[in-house]
C-alpha cells in the first residue's frame, strides 16, 4: 500500500486556494506522485454535477442556490455560466455543446446552449411526474441513461409522494421518440456512468449500499446485471483503464474486479460528484458540499 503524506500548506496560486493535508491510500498509483488535494473555491451551498466540455472545463451546480458555475481549466477561475438552473443536478455535455441536466426543480430534463439558453426535453413519463432525474450518463452511441430517486424538496410546488411506480434507471433514444425504463428493480438509484465502448454500464443504488455493472444491449436495454461491489454513489466517473471512481465518504476507487485500490478523503461533510477535467483529462474534479478540489491523478478520465 502506498500512502502518500502531505504538509498543510498555504498556497499561493490563485491568492485562494489551498492544498490540504491528506493520507491517500493508494494501492496502485492512479494518484500523481507527490500530488495533494486543492481546494480550488469554497463560499457554496451543495456543489453537485460536475461535467467537463471538450476544452477540459468543468461546469458543476450549486443546487440550493439555483446555479451553474463554471472552472475554466486554464486559468484555474471560477465563474457564474447561469443563473435559475431548474435546481440541476447532475449534468453531462453532448459533443456540440450541449449541456444536458438534470433540472430537479420540476423534474425535467434540460438541453442548456452555450449561451445558457434552455430547452425542456422531458417532463413525465407516460403521463406522470418523474422522481427528480438526478444524474446521467450520454452513451456515445446516441441516447441518454438517467437515474430517477425520490429525494422530496422543500422548493417543489407539488406532492412529495411520487407519482412514478418505484425509483428508476431510464433511456432516452438518441432521436429523443423513446423514453423507457431499463432498470425497475433497484432501492434508490444514483450515480451512473458507462464504459466508453457503449458496452458496460455501472449504476449506485445508494438506498442499498450497492453498485451494480450492466451490459447494454444496441437498442438500449440492459441485460446481466451483476454485483460490483458492496457500495452505494452520489456520482460516478470511470477512467482510462477502468477503474470507477465512487462518492460519498471522499473518493473509493475500485478496478475493474470491483477490487477497492483507492480512497481520496475530502474535507467534507460530504462528497457529492466528481468528473475528470483539464485538456489532459488528468484533474480529478471533486464536487464537495460547500467546496469544490482537484487532485492530479496518473490515469486519463474519459468523455
Amino acid at each position: 500500500m502506498n500512502l502518500i503524506k502531505s504538509s498543510i500548506i498555504m498556497a499561493a496560486l490563485m491568492g485562494c486556494t489551498h492544498v490540504f493535508s491528506q493520507e491517500i491510500e493508494d494501492k496502485r498509483g492512479i494518484v500523481a506522485k507527490n500530488a495533494e488535494l486543492v481546494k480550488v473555491q469554497d463560499g457554496f451551498s451543495f456543489t453537485e454535477g460536475p461535467a467537463v466540455n471538450r476544452f477540459g472545463d468543468v461546469y458543476f451546480t450549486d443546487q440550493p442556490n439555483d446555479r451553474i458555475h463554471k472552472w475554466n481549466a486554464l486559468s484555474n477561475e471560477v465563474s457564474v455560466f447561469k443563473e435559475g438552473a431548474g435546481r440541476s443536478n447532475g449534468m453531462y455535455f453532448l459533443l456540440d455543446g450541449t449541456l444536458i441536466a438534470c433540472a430537479d426543480n420540476k423534474n425535467e430534463l434540460w438541453a442548456i446552449d452555450t449561451d445558457g439558453n434552455h430547452e425542456v426535453w422531458i417532463t413525465a413519463f407516460k403521463g406522470k411526474k418523474l422522481n427528480g432525474p438526478n444524474d446521467l450518463w450520454v452513451r456515445p452511441k446516441g441516447g441518454i441513461y438517467f437515474t430517477d430517486p425520490l429525494y422530496p424538496r422543500s422548493y417543489w410546488d407539488r406532492s412529495k409522494e411520487s407519482e412514478q411506480e418505484g425509483q428508476n434507471v431510464y433511456y432516452l433514444s438518441a432521436d429523443k421518440t423513446e423514453l423507457f425504463k431499463v432498470a425497475d428493480d433497484l432501492v434508490q438509484p444514483n450515480g451512473i456512468v458507462g464504459t466508453p465502448d457503449s458496452k458496460y454500464l455501472y449504476v449506485a443504488d445508494i438506498g442499498a449500499k450497492k453498485t451494480y455493472k450492466y451490459e447494454i444491449r444496441e437498442d438500449g436495454y440492459l441485460i446481466n446485471k451483476e454485483l460490483f461491489c458492496e457500495m452505494g454513489s452520489d456520482g460516478m466517473t470511470i477512467d482510462e483503464r477502468g477503474n470507477l471512481y465512487l462518492t460519498g465518504d471522499g473518493v473509493t476507487v475500485f478496478n475493474k474486479k470491483g477490487e477497492q485500490i483507492a480512497h481520496i478523503p475530502v474535507p467534507a461533510k460530504w462528497t457529492a460528484n466528481v468528473v475528470f477535467g483539464a485538456l489532459d483529462r488528468k484533474t480529478l474534479f471533486i464536487t464537495a458540499s460547500e467546496a469544490v478540489y482537484t487532485l492530479q491523478m496518473k490515469n486519463r478520465g474519459v468523455w
